[in-house]
């Protein structure tokens, strides 16, 4: 009798363990969302205008055109790559729109529709849409990186 209640009580332990473990709790797979990088470039020369002098990096303002907060952004300048990069977009389903300034001018706007997934254990961004208005521009597939072409 006590065989058997003893066998009883370690199924039971046995089996309210096992319905506790989380699925994913030996995945480690995360991916953060794809940063946004813009080059601004003559559209005639094709020459970086932080590079060549045209523009100062002290002048860049990215706003949140929905409530004209400033938003977050880094400048690289190693070795005269000189680019614009947004990395807070996608952390969460989202809708941006972005007004990228140099001092008061309007370079172009940036409109991103970001879905924030967790599928098979691993969470990840899904870019719904991606606009770029107010200029013309080319997109580095290798890279990701937006040439943007200022007259």
């Amino acid at each position: 009798m006590k065989k058997t209640i003893t066998i009883l009580v370690i199924s039971v332990f046995i089996l309210t363990q096992s319905c506790k473990k989380d699925e994913c709790e030996d995945i480690a797979c995360f991916t953060p969302p794809s940063p946004f990088g813009f080059e601004l470039v003559d559209k005639v020369t094709g020459e970086n205008l932080f590079t060549n002098g045209t523009f100062n990096s002290n002048d860049i303002k990215v706003i949140n055109i929905d409530d004209q907060r400033n938003v977050q952004f880094t400048f690289i300048d190693e070795n005269d790559y000189n680019i614009i990069q947004i990395n807070t977009i996608g952390w969460k389903t989202e809708i941006v729109n972005y007004s990228i300034q140099i001092s008061t001018e309007n370079i172009f706007n940036l409109y991103v529709s970001a879905e924030r997934l967790n599928e098979n254990c691993c969470s990840f961004t899904r870019y719904q849409e991606i606009k770029i208005e107010n200029s013309e521009f080319e997109l580095n597939q290798t890279n990701g990186l937006y040439k943007i072409l200022v007259d």
